[in-house]
This record gives C-alpha cells, structure tokens and sequence, in this order.
C-alpha cells in the first residue's frame, strides 16, 4: 500500500498519520500537524528523506528528538528553532558535516562565516554531544574572522576617565577596574564586595570564562579609585557595581566616547582587555608567557595577538646599519621617546 494521510481519530489523536510502504521501507507515523496542507508537505519530505536514505524508522534517534531533549536538560534555546524546522525528524546518524554545511548556508545565505558557525554549527555540536554523539565538526572557513585588536594608548584612556568622571562617578570607577585588571566586562558586572580585599590589592573572581576561578592583583589605582565608591565598599553580600549588561549600560559607554573625542570611537568594553594585555606587554615587560601566567588566558595561542605591540631586542639592531655621517649625527642626538620591552 502506497504512502497515504491518515486523517485525526476523534478522541484518540488530534493529528494527521502517515501510513503505507514507499520503496520497501514501511511507515506508520503521526505527523504532528492537526491540518492536512502541513500534514502533506510532511509526507512529501519523508519520502523524499526515504529516496535519499535518511528516513528515521520507527525508534530510531532523530535530530528532533535530540534537540528537545537538549533544549529541555540544558534550558538552552538560543537558535536551536530554525535548525530543528530544517532537519525535523531527519535520523540523527545523517547529520553529518556536509548536512550541516548545507543547513548554515541555506538557513543563513547572507550570513558570515562567524554567523554561520554561531547559529548553526556550534549549536549542532552541542546538540549532538548532548546526545552522545561525538562529532568532530570542521568549522566554516573564516569563522574566527580577523582578529582586530584595538588598544587605547595612555592619554586616550585618560580622557575617557576623565570623561565618564563627570557623566557616572561610579561608572569612571568601574572602567578603571576594567582598565588595570583585565577582567572581562561579566566578570566586573558579576564582582562581590565580599570578593575584594582593598588592604592587601586583591580581588577573587569566582567565574570566568574559561570556568576557572582566579585571583585578580588590584593595582593603586583600582585601590584608590575603589575606596572612592559613591556607594561604599562595606556593602556585604552586594555587587560591587550597579551596572547590569543592558542596553543603558551601553548608552553610557557611548556618551564616554562622545566626550572623550572621536579618537576613541572604536572602543568597547572588551578594547580595555586589549589595553590591559598591551600595557602589560609594553610597559610591565610581561611576555607571551608572562601574560599567560597572570591566569587572564590559558594557552600561547591567546596571547599571541599581543607579540606585535612591542619592538624585539633583535629588531633594535636596526640601529647597527650604515647611515651617512651628517645623518647618523642627527640621529645620535634624536632620543626615542619610549623603550619597548620584549
């Protein structure tokens, strides 16, 4: 018997079936959808999934299984919908690279490369690891996109402290925390009074982004600046700071760069974690493996985006090669205005 609709059963299901045999593979399966026109556009996709060999039989694990038992285990929904109404009940074995491949570009035509990967191949990959699947999925080509690293030299910073100063008190106070500790923007939203210990310069944060705690050196300033708090620092069981991530504490942001010059329109939360790392590499001497060891980073690979920002000691040899007389003494009287350390 060829595959056909099986109207809803009054009292027993309120959906359509489908039932019958198509290319030896048989079917009896609701299609989850109460009205025929939906009902059919299902049947037409099982037999196409059939012809192509990726029918689930009856079961058998599928995507859509899997997507809502990850989405119910974990409370994570964030961009699975348009992935599950593209693979629905395809069998869970068939999701392999070049599905998801082509679901990332049929599902985001216009999208980058970094979208493509964050809505759809990382999610599929936990999905699947979810499942116990274990995938080893190739990522789309450019996914890390180019990674800019932005900085703000010292009297750039200035102004913007200056600036957020006369705007927010508190908020000047909260940048320089950013600035001279490198903690990332959650991790200051998230810090605790009780987390801190002005007298000896320390602050722990309990949840970082690679999940391991760490304590944090406050240098004078972020001392002097946090005993300055509008609000006090004797506020047990309180959050450090008001602000929470939202689209005012962005607004702020944005009004500190207006007043601060057009200089620093680039800036963003994260560019004083970049600053942080670049003085620390500039002015403190830190090497690759000098920044790995303040815990901010775990691997070689991360920090490697800060080996540029400083002039090596064999670079410096430059100042060996022949020049003219009449302009080697005009550069012996020329001194440099900051020495870099490697």
């Amino acid at each position: 018997m060829p595959l056909k609709l099986v109207p809803p059963r009054e009292g027993k299901t309120p959906y359509w079936s489908v039932r019958g045999t198509y290319l030896r593979t048989y079917v009896d399966r609701s299609t989850k959808a109460s009205d025929r026109a939906t009902a059919a556009k299902i049947l037409k996709l099982w037999k196409d999934e059939i012809e192509l060999g990726t029918f689930a039989k009856a079961g058998e694990p599928t995507f859509l299984d899997a997507a809502v038992n990850y989405m119910a285990e974990t409370g994570n929904e964030r961009f699975v919908q348009p992935i599950v109404d593209y693979f629905g009940e395809k069998r869970l074995a068939a999701i392999d690279q070049q599905a998801i491949d082509q679901a990332a570009v049929k599902l985001y035509p216009e999208g980058t490369a970094q979208t493509r990967n964050r809505q759809v191949h990382t999610v599929i990959s936990a999905i699947l690891k979810h499942a116990g699947v274990d995938a080893r999925l190739r990522r789309p080509k450019g996914w890390r996109g180019s990674r800019r690293t932005d900085w703000l030299k010292p009297e750039q910073a200035f102004r913007v402290f200056k600036a957020a100063r006369k705007i927010d008190p508190e908020f000047e106070i909260f940048l320089t925390l950013l600035c001279y500790t490198g903690v990332r923007l959650s991790e200051g939203l998230g810090l605790m009074v009780d987390q801190i210990e002005l007298s000896e310069s320390f602050a722990y944060v309990a949840k970082t982004k690679n999940e391991d705690p760490r304590g944090v050196f406050l240098p004078p300033i972020v001392v002097q600046a946090l005993k300055r708090h509008p609000r006090g620092m004797d506020r047990v069981g309180k959050r450090v700071f008001r602000f929470t991530k939202c689209g005012r504490l962005y607004a702020l942001l944005n009004a500190v760069k207006k007043a601060a010059g057009p200089d620093v329109s680039f800036l963003t939360f994260h560019t004083f974690c970049h600053t942080w790392a670049t003085w620390m590499r500039r002015y403190g001497g830190l090497d690759k493996t000098g920044l790995i060891s303040t815990g901010r980073w775990r691997d070689e690979a991360s920090v490697a985006r800060y080996t540029h920002v400083v002039v090596t000691e064999e670079s410096r040899k430059a100042v060996l090669l022949p020049v003219e007389k009449s302009r080697k003494r005009a550069a012996k009287s020329s001194k440099p205005l900051m020495k870099n350390v490697s």
